[in-house]
Order: C-alpha cells, then sequence, then structure tokens
C-alpha cells in the first residue's frame, strides 16, 4: 500500500522525496518505498469566470448585477491541466489508501490541496503536514507527526470564504464601476484601499504649502546651541543682534540614561521593509529572493506573519546563531553571550514562527549565492544576531543655554554601550551603499550649570516646512500592516490591509494596472488612480472593510464564526452597492477619457484638432470643421482616412495616397488628396495626379 504526498509546487516535492529517501522519479511525482509524491503548480484548480454561469455574463451590463453565483463553480487551469490529471490518477490508483497534504503550511496552501482533492473526486482519508522549514530533519520530524486532515476543516472554510469574498466583490464592483465609467476599473477588497492611501498621500503632497522659519544659533566651544523656530526674519535678525558677541550662561544640564532593546526577528513585512530600504528590492524581488533560499533550504519558510520562536526551538536557535556569527561579516563582531530567550514567546507565534538561517548555513558557500539572495540571507542572519545581543545604552544630554534673554538648547548624545548596534554597524559597513545615518546628534563637550561662554557667534538660518514624503515600498507596506488598528479590537489576531504573504502582489497588480507608477524608490499613484479613488466608496477604499473581513476570516479559521454568516454579509454588500450606484453625472463619465492628443491646428479657427471614433473635429463645436472618416469621397475608393493623412491634410493641405480603388478601372492607383475646405457644413477632397516625366522618346 502507498502513500499519496501532495506538495505545492515541485521543488518542495523534491526536498520532501529527498528527505524521505524517494529517488525513483517518473513523469509528474517521485516513488519508492510505499511514497507516491507529486505535486500541483501553484492553483491548480479555481474559481470559474461569471461567463461560466450564463452566456450573458460574457458581456458587462448593469442590468445583469449583482451575479451572486450559488453554487460557486470550479475550473481546472487550462495551462496547468496535465499536472491536474496526473494527481487524479494518483489518487485513484489501487494500492494508494491515504494521502498527506503538504502543500505551505497556511490558509493559501490548505486551499491549493482541498480544490485539487475535491475537483478529483476523491473521499480517501488524508493528514496534514505542517512544518516551517525544509531541512531533511524537520521534515522527518514533521511526518512523525502528521495531524488529522479534519483538524483543519475549519482553516479551509476560511480559505473559500476569502477566495468567495474576492470574487464577489472584484467581479461586481470591477463591473459595475467599470460600465458606469466607460473605463475597466479593477475594484480588488486589497487594492483599492491600498490604492486609496496612495492617493491620500498625494494629495497631502500636493496641497501642501511649505511655510519659511528661521533659527538662531550660538556657536560655542565645541557645541552649537539652537533657538526654536521663528517665523519672522527680521525677529531672527532682532535677536541674532542682541546676542551676536556677547556671553551666554548655561543655565540646566539634563542627562538621561537610554535604553534601546534589541529588534526583534523578521517577519515576511519586516523584511521587505528593510530590504527596500537598504537595497532598494520591490517586495516581491524579497519575497522571491526569500522563497528560493528556502526552497534551497537556507530560510525557513518566509511568508510568516510573526517575530519570535516557539520554546521548542530555543536550543536549534543557539546552534543557528553560532553558526551565523561566523558568516562573514559577522565573524569581525566582538564577542558577546547571545540570549535566546529574548527570541522565544509562544502567544506571539502563530501558523510560523519568525524567519531564520537554517542549519544549512554551516555547509552553505554564502558568497556563491546569486547577490539577491546572499543580501536576503545575510541580513536574516544580522537580525538575528542582533536580536540575541546585548541593549544599546546611552546617554543623551540636553543642555539649555541663556543669551540676552533668550533661550538655547544644545542635544547630544554618549554611547555607553554598542550592544547590538555594533553587529547591526559591522553588516551596513559591508555594504557597497552605506544607508544614511539615523543618528545625527553629536557628542557634546563637558557642560556643567553655570557655565559661561564669552563672547558667542549668532547667525541665522533660514528653513522650509516640508511635505509628507511619497510612499516607498518599505513605508506603504507598514501602512499597510497598520491600516484600520484604529477600527479593531486590540485582540484581534489579524490587523492591516492583506497578509505578508499578499502584500507584495498587491503592490505588483497596482503597478501593472497603471493606477500607480513606481519613480525611483517611491510609489506614486497615476491620474488613472486618484481618479479610481475619487469615484468609489468609502466603504469600497475604507481600509476598515479589509481589517473587518481579516478579523471575521480568522474567526472563522477558528470555528467561531459560520461559514455562512460570513458570505450572507459579502453578498448582501455586493447587492447594495449595485443598488446604490446605478448612474453617475456626465463630469464623472469624463473623469477617465484618455487625454487627446492635438491632430493638428483647424484651418478655419486655429484651435486643435482631435481624432474622434468617425471624424476628425475641431475641439470648438462653434467652429464646425470635421472631416469624417466615412465621406463617399474615402469610402467609394475603398480607403479609409488615417490619423497620419489627416495630419498631413491639416498642416499641408494635402497628403500621398497610395492604393486608391478606381471603379472605372477596376484597378488601384496612387495620387495626391488636396483638402478643399468651402467653409461651410462638409469639407471638401479633390485629386491631383502627379505630372508624368517625360521619356526618351518623348511622354510615357
Amino acid at each position: 500500500m502507498s502513500k499519496l504526498v501532495i506538495c505545492e509546487k515541485p521543488s518542495v516535492a523534491k526536498s520532501i522525496a529527498s528527505a524521505l529517501g524517494v529517488t525513483s522519479r517518473a513523469d509528474g511525482y517521485f516513488e519508492g518505498g510505499g511514497w507516491l509524491i507529486s505535486w500541483c503548480i501553484g492553483h491548480l484548480v479555481g474559481l470559474a469566470d461569471a461567463a461560466a454561469y450564463d452566456d450573458r455574463y460574457k458581456k458587462w451590463r448593469y442590468e445583469d448585477l449583482p451575479i451572486l453565483p450559488d453554487p460557486f463553480r470550479y475550473v481546472v487551469s487550462e495551462e496547468k491541466a496535465a499536472q491536474f490529471h496526473i494527481l487524479r490518477s494518483l489518487m485513484e490508483r489501487p494500492d494508494v489508501t491515504e494521502l498527506v497534504n503538504a502543500c505551505d503550511a497556511g490558509r493559501e496552501g490548505e486551499l491549493i490541496f482541498r480544490l485539487v482533492y475535491e475537483a478529483a473526486g476523491c473521499s480517501k482519508p488524508f493528514s496534514r503536514l505542517w512544518i516551517s522549514s525544509m531541512e531533511d530533519a524537520a521534515i522527518r520530524e514533521g511526518f512523525s507527526a502528521l495531524r488529522p486532515g479534519a483538524d483543519y476543516d475549519p482553516l479551509y472554510q476560511s480559505a473559500l470564504c476569502r477566495q468567495k469574498a474576492d470574487w464577489l466583490i472584484g467581479i461586481n464592483a470591477s463591473r459595475l464601476f467599470s460600465v458606469l465609467y466607460h473605463r475597466t476599473l479593477n475594484v480588488g477588497r486589497v487594492q483599492t484601499p491600498t490604492l486609496a492611501m496612495l492617493a491620500d498621500r498625494d494629495s497631502k503632497i500636493v496641497l501642501f504649502r511649505k511655510e519659511k522659519y528661521h533659527h538662531v544659533r550660538l556657536a560655542l566651544e565645541g557645541a552649537e546651541a539652537v533657538s526654536e523656530k521663528i517665523p519672522a526674519m527680521e525677529d531672527a535678525q532682532a535677536i541674532r543682534d542682541v546676542c551676536d558677541g556677547q556671553r551666554a550662561v548655561c543655565v540646566s544640564v539634563v542627562r538621561e540614561k537610554k535604553t534601546e532593546k534589541p529588534p526583534k526577528l523578521y517577519d515576511l513585512t519586516t523584511l521587505q521593509r528593510e530590504a527596500n530600504r537598504l537595497f532598494s528590492y520591490t517586495a516581491k524581488q524579497t519575497l522571491d529572493y526569500a522563497q528560493s533560499l528556502y526552497e534551497k533550504k537556507l530560510l525557513t519558510y518566509p511568508r510568516t506573519d510573526s517575530r519570535y520562536l516557539t520554546g521548542d526551538m530555543a536550543e536549534t536557535a543557539s546552534v543557528v546563531l553560532h553558526l551565523a556569527a561566523r558568516v562573514p561579516p559577522f565573524d569581525a563582531c566582538p564577542e558577546f553571550f547571545p540570549d535566546v530567550a529574548a527570541l522565544v514567546n509562544d502567544k506571539e507565534v502563530s501558523d510560523h514562527h519568525a524567519i531564520l538561517p537554517t542549519l544549512e548555513l554551516e555547509k552553505a558557500d554564502v558568497q556563491g549565492l546569486p547577490v539577491g539572495e546572499r543580501n536576503i540571507l545575510l541580513l536574516v542572519c544580522c537580525k538575528l544576531l542582533c536580536a540575541a545581543a546585548e541593549h544599546f545604552v546611552y546617554e543623551a544630554v540636553t543642555a539649555t543655554f541663556d543669551c540676552g534673554g533668550h533661550t538655547f538648547t544644545a542635544k547630544g548624545k554618549q554611547v555607553l554601550s554598542q550592544g547590538w548596534r555594533a553587529i547591526q554597524e559591522v553588516f551596513r559597513s559591508s555594504l557597497k551603499e552605506k544607508p544614511e545615518d539615523e543618528d545625527s546628534e553629536s557628542v557634546l563637550p563637558a557642560l556643567t550649570e553655570g557655565q559661561v561662554f564669552e563672547p558667542v557667534s549668532a547667525s541665522v538660518t533660514e528653513h522650509f516646512t516640508s511635505p509628507p514624503k511619497p510612499y516607498t515600498e518599505d513605508t506603504l507596506l507598514s501602512a499597510m500592516e497598520n491600516a484600520g488598528k484604529e477600527d479593531i479590537p486590540e485582540d484581534a489576531e489579524r490587523r492591516g490591509l492583506g497578509t505578508p504573504a499578499t502584500r507584495a502582489a498587491i503592490i505588483e497588480k497596482l503597478v501593472s494596472g497603471g493606477f500607480v507608477e513606481r519613480k525611483g524608490k517611491n510609489l506614486i499613484p497615476t491620474k488613472a488612480g486618484v481618479n479610481l479613488v475619487t469615484v468609489l466608496p468609502e466603504v469600497l477604499t475604507s481600509p476598515k472593510l479589509t481589517a473587518d473581513w481579516e478579523q471575521r476570516l480568522n474567526e472563522v479559521a477558528k470555528g467561531q464564526v459560520s461559514p455562512d454568516d460570513f458570505m450572507d454579509g459579502i453578498e448582501a454588500m455586493a447587492a447594495e452597492l449595485v443598488r446604490k450606484y446605478s448612474h453617475i453625472s456626465e463630469d464623472g463619465q469624463k473623469l477617465f477619457q484618455p487625454e487627446k492628443e492635438t491632430v493638428g491646428l483647424c484651418p478655419r479657427c486655429g484651435k486643435p484638432v482631435y481624432e474622434g471614433k468617425k471624424n476628425f473635429a475641431c475641439s470648438d463645436r462653434a467652429c464646425q470643421f470635421v472631416m469624417w472618416k466615412n465621406d463617399r469621397f474615402w469610402t467609394s475608393r475603398r480607403k479609409e482616412m488615417t490619423r497620419k493623412m489627416a495630419a498631413d491634410l491639416l498642416k499641408k493641405g494635402r497628403t500621398s495616397v497610395k492604393g486608391m480603388w478606381s471603379e472605372k478601372k477596376g484597378s488601384t492607383y496612387d495620387t495626391v488628396v488636396i483638402l478643399d475646405d468651402t467653409g461651410g457644413k462638409y469639407v471638401n477632397f479633390k485629386l491631383e495626379f502627379p505630372k508624368r516625366k517625360d521619356g526618351v522618346h518623348g511622354k510615357k
């Protein structure tokens, strides 16, 4: 008898086969030792498109909305059908008595397996493999502790609800607003509120009006003291004049010992943020690099939202810490005694623990990895070492001075113990492009109350208030993670827009859809993106919708909320959207009209001429100049006036045309068409034939 193991992708199947000692490969699976190990290629089975329910849905019409399938239909992906048939035939083999779901340990992995299992009509029992590392030992340990598949039924129901809800809102809202605005507008549960955040930030930047302010600065011995902000230049100059060449007295010195705890380990979002900040990698690039390292057994499972480890991992973490400390450039770090206990918090670990290097680090050729993967692996090593290191301790010093009856302040810091920052500094010093120094405060000289500085030099500097900065992938990922927090109960486990696993794809979808563009590191909404957010109702643009859904989906996964109740709410929302938004104003319809390019200037009034579906017309309707594409002059000669012809006629009054049809001769000819504007409602065209050249024996 055999067990059939189904993985999410071929590379994972290969790793599992290796760990279980299965070496014989057939077409689409491995076999040996009572194991059959095969794979999906991501989602093999998905929801059918709307047109599968009724042919009339092939066209997008308001009167067909809302589309509420009951039941939903599923289809096998055409390009992946061959692998589905292999899986189904393996499930039907008489010697296969049970299955193992070895797809990624999470909501989407559960969905991928279950939909294939259902579509194949399989009813054989199955177990669940739930692991966070692709190391051989971790795989074998996972197979020794398989869980009953039914334990994950609520997680499957949660995944189904997420998939159906996205379909219902995506299909109905996209069709509704596309029909209303005569442009394909993709509306999504996560991408639309994300776009709204980008548009809101862009609006604040555009509307920002900078304001001037000034500082008066005193040059002291080894330090600089600065006044508060002073709006008016004349006031700042007056203070400078009072203080310049006078004496300044130190009236107070406040020293405060401060401690910065080590950073927590990486979850996917934090890794993506820092990789963007340090290496300018997009969220998708970082996920791809991390996924590749996971499949090479060098990183643990990357799609995690936890930044801690479980208690049973402490011993492994201790070994990995020592391995990471030997990897250049960390072998140059000062020695320290790692605090593994600081990495552990069982309550903070959900499906998967934080991202770690694996024990394979000992044998890895880190320098031989592709540069992107190497940077990500070193980043994770750095975070692990920092997280287990000592606190960064410093003394913050604030000195206050009086000069001429005005108050000035000098700030600085004195490092007492570098702690974890020493490791970070070693890593960042190894980078070709050094990140900007986050600490701008300098070290102050020894200062005491009553100390006098005389004479002091005073100067005025001019400054401007700064607008908000555009979002980068770093700051946008943070905003997505924290969006809607104020609207969610404190004990809610899931917050924000999307999940760590989906945020990268959401950003890419907005870029590829033409709603957002990258300018350097910045993400800027396009005109179409801003307009889309402007016309959509708040229920679709507010992060609260997604935040509420994620919270409810989490409750479905725990068996606390009925899937039917969740879906009833989604269907009601889709129906209400269609009912409420049945028409829009004429001005609203113009929002998404493409910006017209001028074909040329009107020969009558000199204003721009634009191309329409049936004509080339003056932009001033009162002028009435128009050249019709279906003018009998052209149709009788089996020719259509092109944009280039129209441009030539407007600029030069003539255009060369090849292949004009002659009914009389039954053949084509080349000619020059002359614009003959009558000044009336219609324009005329005339033909002009080039003069024949004289040959040796006269005219040809």
